[in-house]
Formats: structure tokens, C-alpha cells, sequence
């Protein structure tokens, strides 16, 4: 009897076992996965979008003029997103980047302009004055405790505040800053920074009438934006970084579960320093990709981008409380952002319908990403 009783013990382990055992080799199925990406909810939302125009805008919304029309501002805004985005997945906030676009934007305009520094001096300087800033955020915020909400809310005006006195101090008085072209001109860095890619390939295929031109043979679109360029990269870049690296396990790590992380070997703090150093130099870089476009800077540089930003990142997924989302995600975000900005310029829709339907946007993100955390995570 004892015998029988331990024999059937055991297979109740081993079926245990290999019920364990089947669950951990259990492959799902490319639809199942998906379903689980952060990103779900921005291609969708993108779809929509493309189909509510299709149906409501002027055809010209989507040649290739229209289309580089609505991406240039989308990939201005992206670089934002993506930076805003892996800060978030990191668990942290950062409403300081649209101050820093102008404190950056200040900074470089006075490297080339006031002190006539070439751009090789001028771009690395100012990176490494916003990664300082990025830095001191987040030496804030790790050494104090306090939430990064309001730690950067105090440097949105700080930032602001800098830039304006300034440009004061600078201009004599204006706060504006022009010359900026005058004083890089000729520079070979500048066409990293400024104008378009790919022209010549671009008046081939105006040659061969693959793309419109005007009366005199000049195509109408002279080439892809230089900061299209930038977002595209810096999409798949950060990309790599949390899919494929271990950094990236940190930082999905770090934002979901700060005690657990560290307890098993991760630097959450050096990894959420770091991050805020990622999401300033963002914003210096958009900085100076709009400061050489436009030739000169402003007290009122990237103003409430700190908002579209974080609101392009949640549509693409990114969680409010850490350890989930996605760079693509805020990639798709920022489309949709670019193109309902312009869109509406294509319609006969009123333009201030665009803040109605950014909000109702950013309420139908978060109800879909909490959701997906929900299927994730099992919680009911």
C-alpha cells in the first residue's frame, strides 16, 4: 500500500514537472505576440488617422510633397518622443526638454554668432551643457528622492527663465538672436544639420519624371529633411538599444521594478542619469537642427513640447509608471502628431479641432496601453 501510495506521488510530480516543463518550451504565435507589443496602439491609431484623411483631405495631403510636408514637423517632435519615451520606460518624467530646446537653442546661437565659434566646437559644446543639465536632473532626483515630475517642472522654468535673460544679455536688450546663418556659412558641418538629403538623386528622378517638378524642371521636393533623417536614426538606434542590448534590459528593469533591479545587479541609478542625459542632448539637438533652419533662436523655443512629447510617447505605448513601452511606438506617435497638425490644413475642418483630438488621442492611448499591461501581466 505504501508502496502504491509513493509510486503515485511521483507521477503526480512528474506530471507537474512536465506540465512546468511544457509551459516554459510553450511558443506563441507571431499574432499573440504582437498583440502584446507596446506599439499595438500607435499603428493602429496610425492607420486611422491615414484613413480619416483619405477620406476628408485634398489628395495633395499624401504625394511626396504633402507627405515630407506633415513629416518634417512629426520628425522634429519624434526626436523629443523617442528620448521622452526611454526615459518613461526607465520610470521617469522630464518636462524640462521643451525649456531645454531654447536654453540649447541659446547656447549654440552664441557659440556661433557672439563668439564666431566653428560648428566642430560649437554642436559638441552645446551637447555637453545639455547632458550637464540632463545630469543634474537626475543627481536631483536620485539624491533627494523627490519625483522627477517635480524636479523638472522646477527646471521647465529655470530653463525658460536662463533663456530669457540671456538672450537679453546677448542681444542687448532683444529676445532674439539672429546671424546664425551669416556666422556658419560655408561651415562643412552644416548640411548634417540643415537642409535636405539626397538632392541629387532627387533631380534625377525629377529628370526622369518619377516625381512632380514645376514648369522649369526643378522637382518640387528637393530632397528628404535633414531631420527626417536624424528621427529615422535615431528611431532604430534606440530601438537596438532596448531590444537587443543589455542596457536595454536595465532600463525596462530599472522603471519596472527599482528595488528588484538593483538588487539583482543593476545601476538604476547610473541608467535613469544617463537617461536624462539622452533626453536633454534630444532636445539639444532638435535645437540646433531648428536654430541653423530658421537663422536664428527665441526665448519661446520649444514651448509646451515637453507636453507633445510625452503625449507622442504614451500613443505609442509608453506606461506613465515605468518598464514598458517602445522607441518605434513614439516613432508612430509623432506621425500621428505630424500629420494632424498638418492635416487639417488639408480639410475644411477648423484647425483648433487639433487640441480635441490630441486629448481624446492621449485618453484612448492610455485606456489601450492599460489594457495591454493588463494581458501582459495577467492583473485583472
Amino acid at each position: 500500500m505504501a508502496l502504491l501510495k509513493k509510486k503515485s506521488q511521483e507521477a503526480l510530480v512528474s506530471d507537474a514537472s512536465t506540465q512546468i516543463a511544457d509551459e516554459r518550451v510553450k511558443t506563441e504565435s507571431f499574432v499573440a505576440r504582437f498583440m502584446k507589443r507596446p506599439e499595438l496602439g500607435a499603428i493602429a491609431g496610425l492607420v486611422l488617422v491615414v484613413i480619416f484623411f483619405l477620406v476628408t483631405a485634398d489628395p495633395a495631403m499624401f504625394t511626396l510633397a504633402g507627405t515630407i510636408n506633415f513629416m518634417t514637423p512629426a520628425a522634429q517632435l519624434g526626436i523629443l518622443a523617442i528620448g521622452a519615451a526611454m526615459l518613461m520606460i526607465g520610470g521617469e518624467f522630464d518636462l524640462s526638454i521643451g525649456s531645454m530646446v531654447a536654453f540649447s537653442g541659446l547656447f549654440f546661437a552664441t557659440c556661433a554668432v557672439t563668439w564666431g565659434l566653428p560648428l566642430i566646437v560649437c554642436i559638441p559644446a552645446t551637447f555637453a551643457v545639455a547632458a550637464a543639465v540632463g545630469a543634474i536632473n537626475g543627481n536631483i532626483v536620485i539624491r533627494t528622492g523627490l519625483p522627477s515630475f517635480i524636479v523638472t517642472l522646477a527646471f521647465l522654468f529655470i530653463l525658460r527663465g536662463l533663456s530669457l535673460v540671456g538672450l537679453k544679455l546677448a542681444t542687448g536688450g532683444s529676445t532674439q538672436l539672429r546671424g546664425v546663418r551669416d556666422a556658419i556659412e560655408g561651415d562643412w558641418l552644416a548640411p548634417f544639420f540643415s537642409g535636405d538629403a539626397f538632392t541629387g538623386l532627387f533631380h534625377k528622378l525629377a529628370q526622369m519624371g518619377v516625381i512632380d517638378t514645376f514648369k522649369n524642371g526643378a522637382p518640387k521636393v528637393p530632397g528628404v529633411p535633414v531631420e527626417i533623417i536624424w528621427f529615422v536614426l535615431i528611431a532604430l538606434f534606440a530601438t537596438y538599444i532596448l531590444l537587443r542590448t543589455p542596457v536595454g534590459n536595465w532600463i525596462f528593469a530599472s522603471g519596472g521594478d527599482r528595488n528588484a533591479a538593483a538588487n539583482s545587479g543593476v545601476p538604476v541609478d547610473r541608467v535613469k542619469i544617463s537617461l536624462f542625459m539622452v533626453t536633454a542632448c534630444c532636445a539639444a539637438l532638435v535645437a540646433i537642427i531648428t536654430v541653423i533652419d530658421a537663422g536664428s533662436t527665441d526665448a519661446r523655443r520649444g514651448f509646451q513640447k515637453e507636453f507633445e512629447a510625452i503625449i507622442a510617447a504614451v500613443i505609442g505605448g509608453s506606461l506613465l509608471t515605468g518598464g514598458y513601452g517602445s522607441a518605434i511606438g513614439a516613432f508612430f506617435g509623432a506621425i500621428i502628431f505630424g500629420m494632424v497638425v498638418i492635416g487639417l490644413t488639408y480639410t475644411d475642418f477648423d484647425q483648433d479641432w487639433f487640441q480635441v483630438f490630441l486629448g481624446g488621442m492621449l485618453l484612448m492611448a492610455v485606456f489601450f496601453n492599460n489594457a495591454i499591461r493588463k494581458r501582459v501581466t495577467g492583473e485583472r
